[in-house]
């Protein structure tokens, strides 16, 4: 089984709006409008048999749908940026839905993720480009909003193994009532 993880879409008309954001750092990986999603749990390479588990046991929830925004944009890794975002501006139910997956993740025995959760969207990947580089793109681009935009469902996406992990493949759509 490929490579694993939850997310949640982004409307084409949302991903067309960050398209416009591309550009203007040099080295810079741009992530394409197709691959453009907000993580909810990476579980990683599984066999298939954990595979399916993970798929069953992800349409046992039952959420609610619930109106997201995307707003200004933030860098990972301080004076080593290693990635561009956009930040999610969402209700708690975000958070709750990630923490439902997180704990079935954990259930079927695949260890805790390690870091806290920050939702995002990722626009590019960096690789030892300049801390001036990106403050300036920030600087230029970072009044970023995009307009609210309902999640109606998750879904299990796979990647394969390479730089940057996309295409993305939806695997599996499980709705939000």
């Amino acid at each position: 089984m490929p490579r694993l993880f939850t997310g949640l879409e982004i409307p084409a008309e949302i991903g067309s709006s960050l398209m416009l954001l591309r550009g203007g750092v040099p080295g810079a990986r741009w992530v394409e409008p197709g691959d453009f999603h907000i993580t909810l749990r990476f579980i990683g390479d599984v066999d298939d048999r954990v595979g399916r588990e993970v798929a069953a046991m992800l349409g046992d929830i039952r959420r609610k749908a619930f109106e997201l925004s995307l707003v200004g944009l933030d860098v990972f890794g301080g004076r080593k940026p290693r990635a561009i975002y956009v930040p999610v501006e969402a209700p708690s139910v975000l958070a709750e839905l990630q923490a439902e997956h997180e704990r079935l993740m954990q259930r079927i025995g695949l260890s805790p993720e390690g870091r806290n959760y920050r939702p995002h969207v990722t626009l590019a990947r960096l690789r030892e480009t300049a801390p001036r580089t990106v403050a300036d793109y920030l600087a230029a681009r970072g009044l970023y909003r995009s307009p609210p935009f309902r999640a109606s469902r998750f879904v299990l996406f796979s990647s394969r193994a390479s730089v940057g992990g996309g295409p993305y493949v939806v695997e599996a759509a499980y709705p939000l009532l």
